[in-house]
């Protein structure tokens, strides 16, 4: 028979196996888990609709025929995972039938896997509950400025040195504005980004944490409330630096990937609330001629700039930096920080 264990009991070196659809895997899963479905996407939506049309027993009839063919591969897979790890612990999304049978399998071939108690339904309520305490004692340093000052590499360097660093917007995979997914892709989910919060924020070494200001909103992700609100309690820095630098710091960020022109044109219709249809087409006209450096001053002073200032407007700062040379000021906030704590 196999056992049942509570994700917050979780210790050394075990695995996290996600049984459950490669789409509901890329929704959301716990961080580090790695995905070996029993139903792809299609089986699993064929299977509930039989369960909730036409009947329970047909429902588990199919389902125990998608699965068979499976067993191989999913047995050799978690055979192999038995050899590297102390402890497979194996989830669905209320630790009910998927887990359940799997377990109950392995027990019988003399592999010893676990169940997580509540399935991913579980860990999210254990999230939800445990958020909010991980965050109560948290000193938030926050680093204001207006788009391209240097903000995510400051954090970069801080985190490269040693420093607790909450990068927001790379649990969010997304920049926080209107051009913020440009060159990354499709950005996280609510779910995995307060995921991704939580570990980064149990993990931190000290109740000191640098953090960038941000809108509550980043792309479509929600900085929870209690989360927001500790950050504009927290220590205020402005960061600044001239427009050329600015320009080529957004420049590299935001051209660095194959498809970045075509996302670049696209998203600038999104922007088609702020500024005219004309000044949009000839915006697109210099991206594609390559010249990005017009185009990126323009919406900075134009556009990004005017919106920041009102962010901006809102805190008193203790310090302010120029970023220009990230080590150097790097370095300065560091010896600002550790002195700010002491006094």
């Amino acid at each position: 028979m196999f056992r049942t264990v509570n994700y917050n009991d979780l210790k050394g070196n075990y695995l996290l196996v996600d049984v459950r659809s490669p789409e509901e895997y890329k929704e959301a899963s716990i961080p580090g888990a790695i995905n070996i479905p029993i139903f792809d996407d299609k089986e699993r939506q064929e299977i509930g609709y039989v369960y909730v049309n036409e009947s329970v027993e047909r429902a588990k009839k199919i389902g125990v025929e998608a699965v068979s063919k499976k067993l191989p591969f999913i047995y050799e897979q978690i055979s192999e995972f038995d050899k590297q790890y102390d402890k497979l612990v194996l989830f669905c999304a209320r630790g009910g039938m998927r887990s359940s049978s799997l377990c109950s399998l392995f027990s019988t071939l003399g592999l010893e896997t676990y169940k997580l108690s509540g399935g991913y339904k579980g860990y999210r309520k254990f999230i939800n509950e445990e958020l909010c305490k991980v965050n109560e004692n948290i000193k938030y340093i926050v680093v204001h400025g207006k788009t391209g000052v240097g903000k995510t590499e400051l954090l970069k360097y801080l985190e490269l040195n040693d420093m607790d660093v909450l990068d927001l917007e790379e649990a969010a995979n997304h920049r926080g504005s209107l051009l913020g997914n440009v060159g990354l892709g499709e950005g996280r989910s609510q779910k995995q980004f307060e995921s991704l919060v939580y570990e980064t924020l149990k993990s931190r070494k000290t109740d000191y944490v640098f953090v960038e200001g941000e809108s509550k909103r980043i792309g479509n992700i929600i900085i929870p409330d209690y989360i927001y609100k500790s950050m504009e309690r927290g220590v205020h820095v402005l960061a600044d630096a001239d427009l050329d630098f600015r320009a080529k710091l957004i420049i590299k960020e935001y051209t660095n990937s194959e498809n970045s022109v075509e996302e670049i044109l696209l998203s600038l219709d999104s922007l088609s609330r702020y500024i005219s249809s004309k000044n949009i087409e000839r915006y697109k006209n210099l991206v594609q001629k390559g010249e990005f450096e017009e185009v990126a001053k323009e919406l900075m002073t134009k556009y990004y700039d005017p919106m920041y200032i009102n962010g901006i407007n809102k805190y008193q700062y203790e310090l302010e930096l120029n970023l220009e040379d990230i080590k150097k000021a790097g370095e300065f906030l560091i010896n600002w920080v550790e002195e700010y704590i002491h006094n």
